[in-house]
């Protein structure tokens, strides 16, 4: 058996929810990008990982926020269950959307169409976009599926 670097994803279990957030955790950290393609993103994640196994801390659902902040960073947000010394903790409170999406990521812009179309539908205006890339990019190819949810702060 293959080791398993990404925990099988359910898109279910994301996909068309209303998240209601009231100082959910996550520690913070920042990933160099050249036009939104990501370039230290592998040492970035391991590098919280590590902080959190250390702290005695888990990831609920492994979940990991991108906010691409511009073309050159983009700042993610690990959910955690406790704080965790020695990285950059911070929260997050509102109304999140969630809508997950399966392909390649060359399909990003449609999604994000998408994605606001749904949102408009359902008399939602978008405060905030973030991208969750469930598994990387050996793991999708292992499961033969590249799921990534949406998920935006929104208002009414």
């Amino acid at each position: 058996m293959e080791n398993e670097c990404c925990p099988k994803f359910d898109p279910k279990s994301w996909n068309g929810k209303v998240l209601k957030w009231r100082n959910k955790k996550f520690v913070k950290g920042k990933v160099a990008t050249f036009l939104h393609m990501p370039l230290n993103f592998g040492s970035v994640i391991t590098k919280l990982n590590k902080k959190v196994e250390e702290a005695n801390a888990n990831v609920p659902d492994w979940l990991c926020l991108s906010d691409h902040t511009s073309k050159w960073s983009m700042n993610l947000y690990l959910a955690v269950d406790k704080d965790v010394p020695d990285v950059e903790n911070t929260t997050l409170s509102g109304n999140f959307l969630s809508k997950v999406y399966e392909g390649p990521f060359k399909d990003t812009g449609k999604w994000c169409q998408d994605f606001e179309a749904y949102a408009k539908s359902k008399k939602l205006s978008i405060k905030k976009w973030y991208m969750w890339y469930t598994t990387c990019p050996k793991c999708a190819k292992k499961y033969g599926k590249n799921y990534v949810a949406i998920i935006c702060e929104v208002e009414q």
